[in-house]
């Protein structure tokens, strides 16, 4: 394969910063992260002032959208996107390469937003799993002599670029079956949540059962013990009201890619305390849109400290707040409970789920720390990195 100088020199430079590009990719787990080091690596290597990608959304516009070479103050001058957006949009259905002197005046242009920067040659390609159209990856204005009335972008270039959009086919495509093992994950989920309200109600009906035979018997002979065993139905039939609440609680479905983080942790919160008799609260300062794992991530934990709340450490108050920190976000989950002595914790390894709360926060580059100590309550904190 041919290959471009590139700005660093000698005729191996090229290879060597597509290989070190591919390299950097390899280290990303998060599919946005891949598909921004593409971008920036096409528009380093190919010397192009501008580069993009988008990600189709099945309706003829993007899901997804990363640039660069335009700051963010002028990404947000430039606004959203449209559903259908030029030449762009156009590539999607294409699915062609497109090397153009002048993207201006190509037929399929249509404009853009004042704050849109200049743009004039282009370079264009798709990015595909087999016939399907994922996507497409584009630089504009390659830095460079421009041949009279010909485009700046080489064959070669083409070339180079293709390879970085087979990458970014192989990032999405992994994506693709991260959610559907995702999805089975959760459906494994639910069935064991199923499999655990079935035999813990039962059980409690089943002692309910009993209880209510020993106090049918009981009434006309001895009404003090009688009246003992009604009391434990009441606290039985308490108990397996709670059983049911939070069962179904964890069951619903999180409506994450629907409604976002903020809409979903605020609606459990909602659920949890007019299912409890503890006071349940939410409060979220400046939280942006996160990247879905992280958002899930933090949803989880925010479950299973809820859970270890109000199901273990007879908690009367919980509040759950949710800030912006940095480019990601702080999750708080405090309560008044029992607490515990967090040392022992670890040296048992494994207790409250905090273990899997640790395991959650680390797999998307976060952390989580807790502050608790026996009759002084609990503060779990997990923090987590912006896409």
């Amino acid at each position: 394969m041919a290959m471009t100088k590139g700005r660093g020199g000698g005729p191996g430079a090229g290879l060597i910063r597509v290989s070190g590009a591919l390299l950097a990719m390899s280290r990303h787990l998060e599919v946005r992260d891949v598909l921004k080091t593409i971008v920036v690596s096409a528009r380093e290597l190919l010397d192009a002032e501008y580069a993009a990608l988008g990600v189709s959304d099945d309706h003829g516009g993007f899901a997804q959208f990363v640039v660069d070479g335009v700051s963010d103050e002028q990404w947000k001058a430039i606004g959203p996107l449209p559903r259908q957006h030029g030449i762009l949009a156009a590539m999607l259905k294409d699915a062609t390469p497109q090397r153009l002197a002048d993207v201006r005046r190509d037929v399929r242009f249509e404009g853009w937003p004042s704050a849109h920067p200049e743009m004039s040659d282009f370079l264009g390609l798709p990015i595909a799993d087999g016939d399907e159209v994922l996507g497409a990856v584009f630089l504009a204005n390659k830095r460079c002599p421009k041949p009279e009335g010909g485009c700046g972008f080489t064959a070669e270039d083409e070339e180079l670029l293709s390879i970085l959009a087979q990458h970014a086919a192989i990032a999405l495509t992994n994506a693709r079956l991260y959610e559907r093992s995702r999805e089975l994950t959760i459906a494994g989920e639910r069935a064991r949540l199923a499999h655990e309200l079935h035999d813990a109600v039962s059980q409690k009906l089943f002692s309910l059962r009993l209880t209510a035979q020993a106090a049918t018997a009981l009434v006309d002979r001895d009404p003090d013990r009688a009246k003992d065993e009604l009391q434990q139905i009441a606290l039985l039939a308490a108990e397996a009201t709670d059983e049911l609440r939070s069962a179904v609680v964890e069951l619903r479905p999180a409506a994450l890619d629907e409604d976002g983080l903020v809409a979903t942790l605020r609606t459990q919160v909602q659920v949890l305390d007019r299912a409890h008799s503890a006071q349940v609260t939410f409060a979220c300062h400046g939280v942006r849109a996160l990247p879905a794992a992280q958002e899930g991530a933090v949803l989880r934990v925010a479950q299973e400290a809820l859970h270890n709340a109000l199901r273990h450490a007879d908690a009367q108050q919980v509040d759950v707040t949710l800030t912006r920190h940095g480019q990601g976000a702080r999750l708080r989950v405090a309560d008044d409970g029992t607490g515990f002595d967090p040392s022992a914790v670890r040296r048992a390894g494994r207790h409250l789920g905090l273990v899997s709360m640790r395991d959650r926060a680390g797999g998307v580059g976060g952390r989580l720390t807790v502050e608790s100590a026996p009759g002084g309550g609990t503060v779990i904190e997990m923090e987590v990195p912006g896409g």
